[in-house]
């Protein structure tokens, strides 16, 4: 919680008052002037009384099936109890306000009764959710701190009176609980107890649990500090930094200690957790009207799901009726699942293919004694790993065959391949076959890739746009820099340019951070771009940015669906015939015109739309140039018709709308 002083907005509405009356002696007015400031008076100190005295200091924000979050002013805390208020299971103190009281607080998502949203003084938003899926004995609420500038450190601490505190990292002098340690603000990392005898231990998880049956989890990708001070509470804090550092974290309650740990850290990385996560935030989506749509998951959560036993992945015997409303499950929902050619060194796959003889599966080189088959060792994703001999045609159909399989078993359509770059000969300075020199890997990879079927995504091309596949563009920062959003457009061109029409970009707003868009206008911006895309992708959900950018969301998306698609598909069409791009630079319509060579913040959707967005920080108006003098430009969003060959200049752009123009015949 930000540390700052909070308004506390007058409860007075503004009215008028029409008296109607057109002659009044002076006497009435003096008498009436009176009364007026009598009533006024009366009227204010009823005010500050309801203000001060009678206003309660506690209410209820959210409600679930058995506990509840409540705002209390007073002591300027977040508290869950049960609904009878006979158990209090965890307070948290979200900050160090002054003497000043803050006010009542107001849900800002008041249409959702899942969700509690509150700017604090514009200082940072607080954005709650209930999560209910999980056993009908568990809740949690997920909270989430954005501070809307940069010097803003959210501290946020939990009470240890009459609650016993376990969990978070080991310290020198371990206590059990963790109730009698001190420990300073400093960053949550392991370090060497020798060297620092007053940090954090070897074994660190972002996970406590209460004996009041409370479980806190923080979330991984966002630094925190943590200090803890015995026998009164322990406290997450953001550093002060340039950047806007979310706090975020989920709090879960349950009947005791005992179940609420064994639901929640027992399930960790289970079959189970991948499959309420991907049914929860399913449900957020069809809450927020976006069902319409593929959740990608990555490599780690589909080798979690395929790891299932397939009895137990359908078939498992339920004790809620609620459960049994959830199956099939997965197979309900429209998921892409994530795959590469490479295995760990310590699954049982790659021991039982040694195990088998079957060492030619994987990349190898024969021992110069007795020349057996050695494979080659490489680093995926942090792990030892060998990679998949795509030569071997043994291989590439055991291979094959994995695929289908997890495909029949989890009911998935859409695949994505990734890993095929890297190649363990060149990075052991080793020397490859012939076979695998250069980029060879990548080209056999999409060949494979397109056997799968043409729902197919891989993550690298080379001499592979012959064929029906999507590419998925990389990563980009979310900025305003050419790594960011301006790098979008010269992206798209260069992609289309080389016969790659159909790919997936980066995530609205930029994914390479890991972490949550925090820029409304980048967000908004970026989202025009994308509508105009073959497909509109997301890492933060567009709800996490609010009302404002969730319905502009959803206005996007029908655009797309209505106008955008169906012209991709109609110069998809002559790309396969003609070899056209579907996406071109201004310079096709106009090849001799030596402006539109450098242009690359307009594109044409084949020869008939001009998309000219803004990608400029703070502007909302651009200069747009219209190439081809033999035709006309009309702007879509206001019916305005320009000569081609015209620069525009500050053409108005506002924040909600994107620069469209159709082409025209002269």
């Amino acid at each position: 919680m930000p540390h700052t002083r909070t308004r506390n907005p007058s409860p007075i509405p503004e009215v008028t008052w029409d008296s109607g009356l057109k002659e009044m002696n002076e006497t009435w007015k003096g008498a009436v002037a009176c009364l007026g400031v009598a009533i006024f008076f009366v009227m204010t100190i009823g005010i500050i009384y309801w203000q001060v005295v009678d206003q309660p200091s506690k209410n209820w924000i959210l409600k679930g099936s058995f506990s509840g979050l409540i705002w209390d002013r007073r002591t300027h805390s977040l508290i869950i109890q049960t609904l009878t208020e006979d158990k209090t299971f965890v307070e948290i103190d979200v900050g160090n306000f002054p003497a000043l009281e803050v006010s009542f607080v107001k849900n800002l998502c008041w249409l959702n009764k899942t969700e509690f949203c509150y700017t604090w003084d514009s200082i940072a938003d607080l954005k709650i959710s209930l999560e209910s899926e999980y056993s009908p004995g568990t809740e949690c609420y997920s909270i989430h701190w954005i501070p809307l500038h940069c010097q803003v450190d959210l501290k946020d601490c939990f009470s240890m009176d009459n609650i016993s505190w376990y969990g978070g990292a080991g310290v020198r002098a371990q206590n059990w609980p963790i109730n009698n340690v001190n420990i300073a603000l400093q960053p949550f990392v392991v370090s060497n107890l020798r060297n620092n005898p007053t940090g954090f231990g070897s074994v660190l998880e972002r996970y406590f649990l209460g004996s009041s049956g409370v479980a806190l989890f923080i979330a991984q990708d966002i630094p925190v500090h943590i200090s803890i001070d015995s026998r009164k509470h322990f406290c997450l804090q953001t550093h002060l930094s340039t950047e806007l550092v979310p706090l975020q974290y989920m709090v879960c309650v349950g009947n005791n200690i005992k179940t609420v740990h064994q639901e929640l850290l027992a399930n960790a990385d289970s079959g189970a957790k991948v499959e309420r996560e991907l049914r929860t935030f399913f449900n957020r989506l069809k809450r927020h009207k976006l069902e319409e749509g593929v959740i990608s998951i990555n490599e780690h959560s589909t080798t979690i799901l395929s790891d299932m036993d397939h009895e137990s992945f359908y078939g498992r015997k339920k004790s809620t009726l609620r459960h049994t409303r959830d199956l099939p499950r997965v197979k309900l929902l429209n998921i892409s699942i994530t795959l590469s050619p490479y295995t760990s060194v310590d699954t049982r796959q790659f021991q039982t293919s040694l195990q088998e003889g079957r060492e030619d599966y994987w990349l190898s080189l024969p021992s110069k004694t007795d020349g057996y088959l050695v494979p080659l060792l490489t680093k995926w994703k942090g792990k030892f790993s060998v990679k998949l001999n795509i030569t071997n045609h043994a291989a590439v159909n055991w291979f094959l065959d994995q695929v289908s399989s997890l495909q029949a078993k989890l009911g998935v359509e859409y695949i994505t391949l990734e890993g095929g770059e890297g190649n363990p000969f060149t990075e052991q300075a080793l020397e490859p076959p012939k076979t695998l020199a250069g980029d060879e890997y990548i080209s056999l990879f999409a060949e494979i890739a397109a056997k799968i079927g043409n729902s197919s995504i891989i993550t690298a091309g080379t001499r592979s746009n012959h064929l029906p596949l999507f590419v998925r563009m990389s990563p980009l920062q979310s900025d305003w820099s050419y790594s960011g959003i301006k790098g979008i457009i010269p992206s798209i061109l260069h992609y289309s340019l080389l016969g790659y029409n159909f790919f997936i970009p980066d995530a609205v707003g930029g994914s390479l951070s890991s972490e949550l868009v925090t820029d409304e206008e980048l967000f908004i911006r970026w989202l025009q771009i994308a509508t105009f895309l073959p497909v509109i992708s997301f890492w933060t959900p567009p709800w996490m940015c609010g009302d404002r950018v969730l319905n502009l969301t959803r206005s996007y998306i029908l655009k797309h669906q209505d106008s955008v698609v169906p012209l991709i598909i109609q110069y998809a069409e002559e790309w396969v015939s003609q070899g056209r791009p579907v996406f071109r630079p201004v310079w096709w319509i106009s090849p001799d015109d030596p402006v539109t060579y450098t242009i690359d913040d307009e594109f044409l959707i084949g020869d008939e739309m001009l998309v000219a967005p803004v990608t400029e920080r703070g502007e909302v108006q651009r200069d747009i140039y219209l190439p081809g003098s033999e035709y006309q430009w009309m702007d879509t969003n206001n019916g305005k018709v320009f000569d081609g060959g015209t620069l525009l200049e500050n053409y108005s752009v506002p924040l909600e709308e994107v620069a469209v123009f159709q082409r025209r015949c002269s």
